[in-house]
C-alpha cells in the first residue's frame, strides 16, 4: 500500500476541490491509502457530500493553517499543529509515504528540511518542475528552492533529475541540458562555465548534450534542464504570465465579431488540445528531489484535477524506489568519476 498524506487547507481554492481530487485517485488506485490533513470537521462534511467510502481514507486533524504571506521558517516553528507540520513529520515519522501540498511553497520547503531531512550526500534539494514540449515536457530544475547555487549543487541537481526522469518519467536515456546564454561552451557565466565541465568529466551522467537557451525548454532539445533556483523561478514566472497574456489575447481576438465567434467554434476541439498541453494541472506538482522522503509541491490554485495528478507522480515516485535511487547515485564512488 502507498500511504499518501494531502494537505487540503493550504491552498487557494476550498478543501472541496482538494479533497475531491485525492478521493478520486484513491478510487482510482486501489494500492492507495489517503491520509488528509486539515481541520477534522471539515473534512468529514467533505467526504459526505462526496458519499466517500472511507475504507481506505484515514484524517489528521490539523487546527492551524501556515498562510501564503507568512515567513516560512517562523510560521513552521510557530504553528505546530499546521497542515504542513503534521504532514511532513508524518514522512518523517514512516506514517506516510508522501506529502502532497498546494501551500506557501517556502514553508513545505522548510518542513521538508526541517522535519523529513535530506538525503545522505545531498547538499541542496531542488525543486524539480515539468514544462511542456513540443512532444513531451521538459524537466527544469531548480525553480527556486536555492537562489544562491554552486557547480557541485547542479551536477547533484543532474543526478537527481537524471534518476526521476528514468523511474517516473520512464525515460531510458534522458538527455541533459545545461541552462545557458548560448549554445557553445565558452557561453555562459561562472557557474555555468564551472558546471559544464563538471557536467562532461562526472561518469555519472550519461548523456549531456551541453549548453542549451531559455527556448529549448520548450523544443524537444533534451529532457532534463539544469539551473540555479534564481534563474529557474524567473523562467517559471515568465512563462506562466506569458501563457495568461497569450490566452487573454486569444479571448480578445475570438470575441472582435461574428466571424471571429465562428472560428473560435470550428477550431474549439483544436484549442482545448493546446490548452490541455499547457495546462499546469496535467503535471500534478513539483517533488522536492533529495530529501529522506518523498514530498510534492503543487501550485498554489491547485483544483481536484492538480491533486488528482500530483498523487499519481507521488505514486510513481514511490513506487520506483526514487529516493533511495537518488541517495545511491549522489554516494557512488566509483573511482572514474
Amino acid at each position: 500500500m502507498y500511504r499518501i498524506a494531502v494537505d487540503v487547507m493550504g491552498g487557494d481554492n476550498p478543501p472541496s476541490e482538494i479533497i475531491k481530487g485525492a478521493v478520486n485517485a484513491c478510487y482510482e488506485d486501489k494500492l492507495i491509502n489517503l491520509i488528509l490533513v486539515g481541520k477534522y470537521d471539515i473534512i468529514m462534511r467533505e467526504l459526505d457530500a462526496l458519499n466517500a467510502n472511507k475504507t481506505r481514507i484515514h484524517i489528521e486533524d490539523a487546527t492551524e493553517i501556515i498562510t501564503m504571506d507568512e515567513a516560512p521558517a517562523r510560521a513552521l516553528r510557530k504553528k505546530k499543529r499546521s497542515c504542513i507540520n503534521i504532514g511532513t513529520n508524518l514522512v518523517k515519522d514512516g506514517k506516510a509515504d508522501a506529502f502532497i501540498s498546494p501551500g506557501n511553497t517556502g514553508a513545505v520547503m522548510a518542513g521538508g528540511l526541517f522535519n523529513i531531512g535530506r538525503a545522505k550526500g545531498i547538499k541542496r534539494p531542488p525543486i524539480a518542475i515539468n514544462f511542456p514540449a513540443i512532444n513531451g515536457e521538459t524537466l527544469v530544475l531548480d525553480n527556486g528552492a536555492n537562489t544562491d547555487s554552486s557547480p557541485e549543487n547542479l551536477l547533484q541537481f543532474a543526478l537527481m533529475g537524471q534518476v526521476f526522469a528514468k523511474e517516473v518519467q520512464g525515460i531510458k536515456n534522458p538527455r541533459i541540458g545545461l541552462l545557458s546564454i548560448g549554445s557553445e561552451k565558452k557561453k555562459g557565466n561562472k557557474l555555468t562555465k564551472a558546471t559544464y565541465e563538471l557536467l562532461v568529466e562526472d561518469k555519472r551522467i550519461e548523456n549531456f548534450i551541453g549548453n542549451v537557451e531559455g527556448r529549448d525548454i520548450f523544443s524537444d532539445t533534451c529532457d532534463i534542464i539544469l539551473t540555479d533556483g534564481f534563474v529557474g523561478n524567473v523562467v517559471l514566472k515568465t512563462t506562466e504570465g506569458a501563457a495568461s497574456f497569450f490566452l487573454e489575447l486569444l479571448k480578445s481576438a475570438f470575441k472582435t465579431n461574428w466571424r471571429a465567434k465562428l472560428g473560435a467554434l470550428l477550431l474549439k476541439p483544436y484549442l482545448k488540445k493546446v490548452l490541455n498541453k499547457i495546462d499546469y494541472r496535467q503535471y500534478g506538482g513539483a517533488p522536492l528531489l533529495g530529501l529522506n522522503g518523498v514530498v510534492i509541491i503543487s501550485h498554489g490554485s491547485s483544483d481536484d484535477v492538480a491533486i488528482y495528478n500530483a498523487i499519481k507522480v507521488a505514486r510513481k515516485t514511490i513506487e520506483n524506489n526514487v529516493v533511495k535511487l537518488i541517495e545511491a547515485e549522489i554516494n557512488d564512488e566509483e573511482e572514474d568519476h
